[in-house]
């Protein structure tokens, strides 16, 4: 089998999942219990990317293709879509969705217009009008990404705060009524606290997620900075205090850490 061929990559799927001869854990999974791991490839996706790492990123790439592989095999097993189907689907929309690129010469020459592509989704929805303003945004999406989604499908239609200023007030508003909460709502306005600093990512342009990770990995390694410090006296942080750890973060802030 030719190790460079989508449809090897197809074979082995089918080998794992089929009764008797296939792999025990494969053959127990379903739709559900796959899902998380896909979430979970296209993080590392990210990750790799993050990391510059090409090597990574082409491994982690195969990984979410694994993925695509494994979901359409089981809906082939019952009959519902296959492989096949997969790829026919998202062609058939690329080329909906880029007539200045696959359309007639007058559709190819007109100027295309920045928000082109969500037009074209909204299009799309329109087609279906039962489903509401905010029905295409997916559930299973991380919360602070679902939540600019959900505010920029709310936006187009007309409700939105006319400045960041007005946002910002918000975020003071949902603070207070979050360190007023009593024990059983705080976590109720801790998650309106977080919708309204998702709304201010919105409206400067902030991928929320990605400002997170950055903020993990500056954590990271100031942190490690303190273990660091704290091992060239032998010691570790459980044998140190916060004021000596403290001090610590602030050297590795100075050091640009």
């Amino acid at each position: 089998m030719d190790p460079r061929s989508i449809e090897t990559l197809r074979a082995i799927m089918k080998a794992l999942r089929t009764p008797v001869t296939g792999c025990p854990w494969d053959l127990e999974q379903n739709f559900e219990t796959i899902a998380p791991y896909t979430i979970e490839e296209a993080y590392e996706v990210a990750d790799a990317i993050a990391r510059g790492s090409r090597a990574e990123l082409c491994e982690e790439l195969g990984d979410l293709l694994l993925q695509v592989v494994y979901h359409a095999r089981m809906a082939e097993e019952e009959s519902s879509f296959g492989f096949d189907d997969v790829v026919e689907a998202i062609c058939r929309k690329l080329l909906r969705r880029h007539p200045h690129v696959f359309g007639d010469e007058a559709a190819r020459s007109a100027p295309v217009a920045k928000s082109f592509w969500e037009d074209m989704k909204a299009k799309e929805r329109k087609d279906n009008p039962e489903a509401g303003v905010l029905s295409a945004v997916p559930v299973a999406l991380p919360g602070l990404t679902r939540a600019v989604k959900l505010q920029a499908r709310a936006a187009r239609v007309g409700f939105d705060w006319p400045s960041v200023e007005n946002v910002y007030d918000k975020i003071a508003e949902e603070v207070a009524e979050f360190r007023a909460a009593p024990g059983d709502r705080k976590a109720e306005e801790y998650g309106d606290l977080l919708f309204a600093l998702a709304n201010v990512a919105r409206h400067l342009a902030i991928d929320p997620e990605a400002a997170l990770r950055a903020a993990n990995g500056k954590f990271e390694r100031r942190f490690a900075h303190i273990e660091a410090r704290l091992a060239e006296q032998d010691k570790r942080p459980k044998d140190s205090d916060l004021t000596e750890m403290d001090g610590l973060w602030e050297e590795a802030k100075r050091l640009g850490k």
